[in-house]
């Protein structure tokens, strides 16, 4: 027994003894521990809370607070909790607060050779969470293609989530500084213009019509007063009559924009085969003027045949 209170008191002297000094403060490992101890409970309690707030946002249990509203929230207290367990941390460890100016400065200098983008897709997430303009679940476009759903918004990305259930992380500041349309921010349709041609022995009035039925044989196209499905004549094109079939689509078909349009092909086909109506071939018309020409091609593969026209 007294061997095992000898370890102990060995072990207890040898934790508490000092490693280094911050100003008159003697920093062990006991105090060590302890910062640790607190910077992470504060993480995982920071994140609980933030989950649920989530959670009774979601129950409805939180009156006038959406689940974006919810969102936001939970993120910025996390953040700041965070901080917070942060300052208590190197408070512990002797470092005053006054001191955090040269910490500050460190920082600064830090940022201006290389953790700025770090520091501005940080930035950047705090103020989409504030402006509210990219919330989760949008459905948003990026200057560079991109489009998909509004998964997570984090510190330093986006994370994008597809229609194929591929997850994009896209840097923050990439919603700041670019051009980012959001598809589904105020209005939750939208709508298309969807282009096909026809041949110019073809009635409009009938390529109207085909083209309204096909929009009503689709579902999730919006059938509603001002919004109604049209076809337009937009174009004479070499061998066509181009037309556009403009029809409004609800959320259905609003995430979904490229199996919208397939939708949209497929029963305009539909339409414009059953009244018979003709969908051109490129055709272009040759005209002979003067002079000579010769056509020789080798018939079943023996011989040369020649065809000569010509015009006096």
């Amino acid at each position: 027994m007294d061997s095992i209170d000898r370890i102990l008191e060995q072990f207890n002297r040898w934790f508490s003894q000092p490693l280094f000094h911050v100003g008159d403060v003697e920093v062990g490992l006991s105090r060590i521990a302890i910062a640790l101890l607190i910077v992470a409970l504060t993480w995982v309690m920071s994140s609980r809370f933030e989950r649920a707030v989530r959670r009774l946002a979601a129950q409805g249990k939180v009156t006038r607070m959406s689940g974006s509203g919810a969102y936001a929230l939970g993120r910025v207290i996390r953040y700041a909790s965070i901080v917070v367990g942060l300052l208590i941390g190197l408070r512990i460890l002797g470092v005053e607060l006054t001191n955090l100016a040269i910490l500050g400065g460190a920082i600064g200098v830090g940022i201006g050779i290389g953790l700025q983008n770090i520091f501005n897709n940080f930035l950047s997430g705090i103020v989409l969470l504030f402006e509210k303009t990219l919330k989760v679940g949008d459905f948003v476009e990026l200057e560079f293609g991109l489009v998909g759903r509004v998964a997570e918004i984090d510190m330093r990305y986006t994370r994008i989530t597809t229609n194929d259930l591929v997850d994009v992380m896209v840097p923050n500041s990439q919603f700041t500084d670019k051009r980012v349309t959001n598809w589904s921010y105020g209005e939750h349709t939208r709508r298309l213009h969807i282009p096909f041609g026809v041949a110019y022995t073809a009635r409009k009035d009938e390529v109207r019509a085909a083209g309204i039925e096909a929009a009503r044989q689709v579902e999730g196209t919006a059938l509603v007063e001002g919004r109604m499905p049209d076809v337009w004549l937009v174009g004479f094109g070499d061998s066509s009559l181009n037309f556009e079939l403009v029809v409004w689509v609800s959320d259905k078909l609003l995430t979904a924009p490229t199996r919208a349009v397939a939708l949209y092909l497929w029963a305009i086909h539909e339409a414009l085969a059953k009244r018979n109506i003709e969908i051109p071939y490129p055709q272009r018309d040759l005209h002979l003027r003067s002079g000579r020409l010769e056509v020789a091609f080798p018939p079943d593969g023996a011989g040369t045949q020649r065809w000569t026209l010509s015009q006096a």
